[in-house]
C-alpha cells in the first residue's frame, strides 16, 4: 500500500487477504486452489505483481466473485499508484523547485512568471527538460569548467539554471567540427580583438569560435550565482558561457581566456570530474593573465614605478591590448588603487 498526501493506492490483494481470514484459508492453501506458487500468490496478496486477467478468472471460480470486479479492483489500483507516484514526486519537485532562483530567471524572461508552486514545477522541468527535477541530481553537466567568485548552494540551483540556458541558447548556433588545434591556434588573434568595440569583435569572435566547435553563448548575471563563466562538452560541440559579471570589459576578456584554457587542455572532456579544481583553476588564471599580459613585458613596466594614467595607456599600446585590461591587472595585484583611472575601463552591456 502506497500513498501520497492526498491518495491511497490499496492493492487488489488486501480484498484477497481479508476474504482468506473470513473463510480461514492460509496462503498455502489458497495457493494449491489457484494452481499458482505461494510465492506468486504473496506477490499479488502484497501487490507488488499485476493481477491480470487470467488470474481474475482464477479468483472468480475460487472465491466465487466476478472477473469483473477484480479487474476494476486492479485498474483502480494502478491509476490510484501512477497518482500517487506523479503526486510524491510533485512534493519532492516543489521542494527543488523552492530553491531555485526563479523569480530571478522568470525576470529574464527564461521561465514564465508565476507564484504558484506547481506552475513553478512544471515550467522547471519544460526548462529542464525532464520529467521530474529529481533527474538533476544524476544529469549534472560532466567536466563542467566555470569561473566563479564564491560558492553556496543557493549558487549551485543557480548555476544549474545559468548551465542549461546556455545550452539552449547554443543549439541556436552553428557550429563545425570541434578542432582544439586551431582553436589553440586563434589565440593570438582573439587577442587581438580586445582592442575593438564590442560591435566589431562580437561578430569576429563568434566566427573565430563557431569555427572550431565553439558556442559561445553570452547571458546575463545572476545575482547570487558568483558566476564569471563556464565551459562545457555537449554533444557534438563546446559551449563557452560568458556573463559580464561587473560589466568591465577586463573581466570579459580574463574569463573568456580563462575557459579557453580548460577547453585547450581537455577539462571539460574529463567526465569522471565536475566543477571547480583548485589546481586547474590556478592553471587557467595563469595562462589568461599571461595571455592578455605576458609575464616579461609586465614585470618590465612594474620595474619602471611609473603607473601615471599616460604610462598605462603607453605601455598597452605597445603590447597591442586594451589599456582597461591593464589597469585591471594593476589593482587587481595593488599597483594602483581601485578608486583610480577607471575611465580607462570600457563596461560592456549585453542586449536584448
Amino acid at each position: 500500500m502506497l500513498h501520497s498526501k492526498n491518495t491511497i493506492a490499496i492493492p487488489p490483494g488486501e480484498t484477497i487477504r481479508e476474504q482468506l481470514d473470513n473463510r480461514g484459508v492460509d496462503q498455502k492453501e489458497f495457493a494449491l486452489r489457484m494452481d499458482m506458487t505461494e510465492k506468486h500468490i504473496s506477490h499479488l496478496i502484497n501487490g507488488k505483481v499485476e493481477l491480470t486477467y487470467d488470474v481474475s478468472l482464477r479468483l472468480e471460480s475460487v472465491l466465487g466473485i466476478p472477473a469483473e470486479f477484480w479487474n476494476r479492483l486492479e485498474a483502480k489500483y494502478r491509476e490510484d499508484l501512477a497518482r500517487v507516484i506523479t503526486e510524491r514526486a510533485m512534493e519532492q519537485d516543489e521542494a527543488i523547485a523552492r530553491k531555485m532562483p526563479y523569480s530571478k530567471i522568470a525576470h529574464l524572461g527564461w521561465v514564465p512568471e508565476t507564484k504558484k508552486i506547481q506552475e513553478k514545477v512544471a515550467n522547471l522541468r519544460a526548462f529542464f527538460e525532464v520529467v521530474n527535477l529529481g533527474l538533476l541530481k544524476n544529469l549534472r553537466t560532466p567536466g563542467i569548467a566555470y569561473r566563479r567568485a564564491g560558492a553556496n548552494d543557493a549558487s549551485n540551483y543557480t548555476l544549474a539554471c545559468w548551465t542549461q540556458k546556455a545550452r539552449l541558447e547554443a543549439r541556436k548556433i552553428s557550429v563545425k567540427p570541434v578542432n582544439i588545434c586551431k582553436l589553440k591556434r586563434s589565440i593570438p588573434d582573439i587577442r587581438m580583438l580586445t582592442v575593438q568595440s564590442p560591435e566589431v569583435f562580437c561578430t569576429r569572435l563568434y566566427e573565430i569560435m563557431s569555427g572550431y566547435g565553439v558556442a559561445m553563448v553570452l547571458l546575463p548575471h545572476i545575482e547570487g550565482s558568483f558566476l564569471h563563466a563556464a565551459a562545457f562538452s555537449d554533444g557534438k560541440r563546446i559551449i563557452i558561457g560568458l556573463t559580464i559579471r561587473g560589466r568591465y570589459a577586463d573581466k570579459f576578456w580574463f574569463s573568456l581566456f580563462h575557459e579557453l584554457y580548460h577547453v585547450i587542455e581537455g577539462h571539460i572532456f574529463d567526465y569522471g570530474s565536475s566543477g571547480e579544481s583548485e589546481e586547474r583553476e590556478l592553471a587557467a588564471n595563469n595562462f589568461a593573465r599571461n595571455i592578455l599580459i605576458p609575464e616579461n613585458d609586465f614585470k618590465d613596466f612594474i620595474s619602471k614605478n611609473n603607473m601615471g594614467k599616460s604610462s598605462i595607456i603607453s605601455f598597452a599600446k605597445k603590447i597591442g591590448i586594451d589599456a582597461g585590461i591593464v589597469l585591471g591587472r594593476l589593482q587587481k595585484e595593488t599597483y594602483v588603487d581601485y578608486s583610480r583611472y577607471n575611465e580607462l575601463k570600457q563596461q560592456y552591456v549585453i542586449a536584448d
